[in-house]
């Protein structure tokens, strides 16, 4: 009798380690002597963009609310020689962002790079969202993507250089139930993206974002088991990965970026043009009969 395989975990992302053998088409120099600042740098996606970026010679700016977490991808960044300099700080407050800026001019004396990673989202029925919980995702994924874009480019244009920003946002053009605060704030975001890339071309500052698909992650297993059901739901069949991102955050920071700005680069599995996303589950209302 044959043994069965065992199934493939589709929540779990790869380990630190795992990040630093992965294969890539991008030479091993090409952010060398750049840096990178990357807010909510030690999550999933942010950890893959920091060891990418890394290994690619960039030195790692990296930006989040809890220090022992930005210790640890330090210290691990540090075990395959890419340098990282941690900032506790919240994309909320405009004068923590500016200090931020401010400090990592006063050590490297340059930003190359901005990546606004750091966002958050909770799934709730519209009606039982409070002004407290919709303020919070909107201050986080739109206020403070704002506050890191305007402080980024004062900067650069008070240098009279250029820059590189990219947005991680999410999929536009079609609802978002469960989850409207996050819809609101992201296409907020790419709105952005597109008129800053209009307005910051003449200054030699590009202006990108990345719709990202469902990605696996250990935080999807605390989703009901009812919205499982749609996690996988587009062309590839499959959970998107965080080097998927990563790579695609490379492909726009870097020279086969160099004629991209205002786009919305969507990393999805094609779940943009065919595909739902229910993080409450698959009302009745939308069933057909064969569901």
């Amino acid at each position: 009798m044959t043994t069965p395989k065992p199934t493939p975990d589709p929540y779990r992302s790869h380990s630190f380690e795992e990040l630093c053998g992965l294969a890539t088409a991008y030479r091993d120099d090409l952010f060398a002597g750049q840096v990178v600042l990357i807010t909510g740098a030690a999550g999933g996606i942010g950890t893959a963009m920091s060891v990418l970026f890394g290994r690619l010679g960039a030195t790692i700016v990296a930006t989040g609310r809890t220090q022992e977490s930005l210790d640890r991808l330090a210290h691990d960044l540090a075990t395959i020689q890419v340098p990282c300099h941690t900032i506790t700080m919240t994309v909320r407050d405009p004068d923590e962002v500016r200090d931020t800026f401010e400090a990592v001019y006063a050590q490297h004396g340059r930003v190359d790079h901005v990546v606004n990673n750091a966002g958050g989202q909770f799934s709730a029925p519209a009606l039982d969202i409070t002004p407290k919980g919709f303020h919070a995702v909107v201050e986080t994924n739109l206020h403070g993507t704002w506050f890191m874009m305007q402080e980024a480019a004062r900067q650069w244009v008070a240098a009279e250089r250029g820059g590189n920003i990219v947005n991680i946002s999410t999929i536009q053009g079609r609802a978002s139930v469960g989850i409207p605060h996050t819809a609101a704030a992201r296409a907020g975001g790419v709105a952005l993206t597109r008129s800053l890339a209009v307005e910051w071309a003449p200054y030699d500052i590009r202006v990108n974002s990345i719709a990202v698909g469902v990605i696996a992650s250990e935080g999807l297993r605390h989703y009901p088991d009812t919205a499982k059901a749609s996690f996988g739901h587009n062309p590839m069949r499959h959970l998107g990965d965080v080097w998927d991102v990563a790579q695609g955050a490379v492909y726009l920071a870097g020279p086969t970026g160099a004629f991209v700005t205002g786009t919305h680069l969507e990393i999805t599995g094609g779940e943009h043009i065919w595909g739902e996303y229910w993080p409450l589950g698959k009302p009745d209302y939308f069933r057909n009969a064969d569901d």
